[in-house]
């Protein structure tokens, strides 16, 4: 008899003892955004909704592909590490999201490195300054980021594909906060007020024959980069128009010009038509070199030069914004 006792004590023992194929998710949420929240993961197809009682307490299992996980709560949202087996609390006041979430028990730890490493993001980027900072003041801000980072990476028990993942982050957005020093750094010296446009040369005419930046000389020019699959770029095209009309007989040249690829080629010849676009339009084709002098990482992006052709702005206002007839207004048109 005491043998089966025993045999049942450590069957028990092992049953309590194996890990749950999912996770328990609870906590409360104050002054809360909405009735519920949404964890998701759109990459492996995941999303649960999970509602709040009337007091924002909740409570709820996921089974889940083990990884990182946002949780929304209609206005803001915070990433989590989630692994099936853990119990995981959160705590939550919505007018105070970043600041105020924390998480207690099992599994807690990496999600709590990730709330406090978002905080850390936030207050870091905050100061846009650091990017005109002298090299060596910059590097020694940057690298000061990262050894915090790798610090509270080093000295704990977190998961170790957590770790590595954490790791290849830091290194990313390193590597982003270079490149963008750099183009900071670019922008504010070769594209400075007064200096000579990089030029484009030859490209189509909508019009008929090829036009080039030196062809322009001896009139103002506010250039227009931007591609007939950007819908923005076509939000700003009645504007633009607008404006075009508006200093019709002014010493100023209106150019866009397309940065479409070669299979649109046509799709922009039949816009310019159908819309009866205005101004000089043309076709950039394969040419990146004045888009890549000019940093361009998105359209629509628009460029004002005087009649020398030197930069008056090298990322002058849309033509929806107010700001660019009275830039235009105190020019010698």
């Amino acid at each position: 008899m005491k043998k089966l006792v025993y045999l049942s004590i450590f069957t028990l023992a092992i049953v309590s003892c194996k890990k749950n194929d999912y996770v328990t998710f609870s906590g409360k949420v104050t002054n809360q955004n909405s009735d519920s929240l949404v964890v998701s993961n759109p990459q492996v197809g995941f999303k649960k909704v999970i509602k709040l009682d009337e007091t924002g307490a909740f409570k709820d299992t996921m089974k889940v592909e083990n990884g990182f996980f946002s949780v929304f709560d209609g206005k803001e949202y915070a990433t989590v590490y989630l692994e099936n087996g853990d119990n995981i609390n959160m705590s939550l006041n919505a007018k105070e999201f970043d600041e105020s979430i924390t998480f207690t028990g099992k599994g807690a730890e990496e999600s709590n490195f990730l709330a406090k490493s978002a905080l850390n993001q936030e207050a870091f980027f905050k100061d846009q300054t650091m990017f005109t900072l002298p090299k060596e003041e910059f590097k020694s801000k940057i690298d000061a980021f990262v050894t915090d980072f790798n610090s509270r990476l080093t000295g704990s028990s977190l998961d170790t594909a957590f770790v590595s993942a954490q790791k290849r982050n830091i290194e990313g957005l390193q590597k982003f906060v270079d490149r963008k020093y750099e183009e900071t750094n670019y922008i504010a010296t070769v594209l400075a007020k007064g200096n000579d446009s990089p030029k484009f040369a030859n490209y189509e005419n909508f019009k008929g024959g090829e036009t080039s930046l030196d062809d322009l000389k001896g009139k103002y020019v506010y250039i227009d980069l931007w591609a007939t699959w950007c819908q923005p770029c076509k939000n700003e095209i009645p504007f633009l128009q607008k404006v075009e009309e508006q200093f019709h007989d002014k010493n100023i040249e209106f150019v866009s010009i397309s940065l479409d690829s070669q299979e649109d080629y046509f799709e922009w010849k039949e816009m310019v038509e159908a819309k009866n676009l205005g101004g000089t339009q043309l076709y950039a084709g394969d040419d990146k070199t004045f888009v890549d002098a000019y940093k361009v990482s998105g359209i629509p992006r628009f460029i004002l030069l005087d009649a020398e052709g030197k930069i008056v702005d090298a990322n002058a206002p849309r033509p929806s914004s107010p700001k660019l007839v009275e830039l235009l207004n105190t020019l010698s048109l």
